[in-house]
């Protein structure tokens, strides 16, 4: 896992800055209900699309663990921040409209997964919606290209974060009375990488370290013999699924 703290100065550059925080935030607000007024960004980070939302008219609150990070976020948001754990919001019963998980489920177990949604559905009112990023551990392969052809087979077989699976987290939804209520999609700009950029990343990720040292020497000799290796691949195109409560 990611130090939060230390990584929040260069976290925007280094995702996307704007220009995906803004398609973040728009296949959002497509999906927010007219009438959602109060949304909940959890996992907000610092706050780059937590302040498109509060910009479209929506009241937020961003709520994260990470300090660093929240002090990014806070004067986007001018002070509505809270630190605090996805799995115990400190927001009263059926009190908002929209709970929103952008960045978080991909990085979670089931078992932490379930009880962030089961906080969600807890402080949603009735007709609220739930809407998160699902599919975030596989996404960079929605666009084939010989980097995903070496990647996919070994991060498929050695990820355990099953959270952000599509299909888990409807399921997770429904066991708390949630319904699913459609999906969109927004491309992950400045999000492709490069052969020797994936180089540079792969130790930070949790699937990479449960590698023994020949399979984690393999594969890193695979990507370093691929071509143009200064050459970022297609940006991944990440899914967005809503699920409702019902009135």
């Amino acid at each position: 896992m990611l130090d939060y703290d230390a990584e929040a100065a260069e976290y925007d550059r280094t995702r996307g800055g704007e220009e995906r925080a803004g398609a973040a935030a728009a296949a959002v607000l497509g999906l927010l209900p007219g009438d959602a007024r109060t949304v909940v960004d959890v996992a907000c980070g610092t706050g780059i699309v937590s302040a498109r939302l509060r910009g479209a008219g929506r009241v937020v609150v961003g709520v994260d663990l990470s300090a660093g990070m929240l002090a990014y976020a806070r004067p986007r948001l001018e002070g509505a921040v809270v630190r605090a754990d996805a799995r115990r919001l400190p927001i009263a019963d059926a009190s908002v409209d929209a709970v929103v998980f952008m960045w978080l489920l991909h990085l979670v177990d089931e078992e932490v997964g379930e009880r962030a949604m089961a906080e969600a559905a807890r402080v949603l009112r009735p007709g609220g919606v739930v809407v998160a990023t699902v599919g975030k551990n596989f996404a960079m392969y929605t666009v084939p290209s010989d980097l995903s052809g070496v990647l996919e087979p070994v991060q498929r077989e050695h990820v355990t974060e099953k959270t952000d699976d599509p299909t888990v987290f409807t399921g997770s939804g429904m066991r708390f009375g949630l319904e699913p209520d459609g999906e969109a999609t927004y491309i992950g700009h400045g999000q492709g990488w490069s052969p020797r950029r994936a180089l540079q990343l792969l130790p930070r990720f949790d699937w990479y370290e449960r590698l023994d040292a020949t399979a984690a020497d393999a594969l890193r000799a695979r990507v370093a013999a691929l071509p143009d290796q200064d050459r970022p691949r297609p940006d991944p195109v990440y899914r967005v699924a809503c699920l409702r409560k019902p009135k």
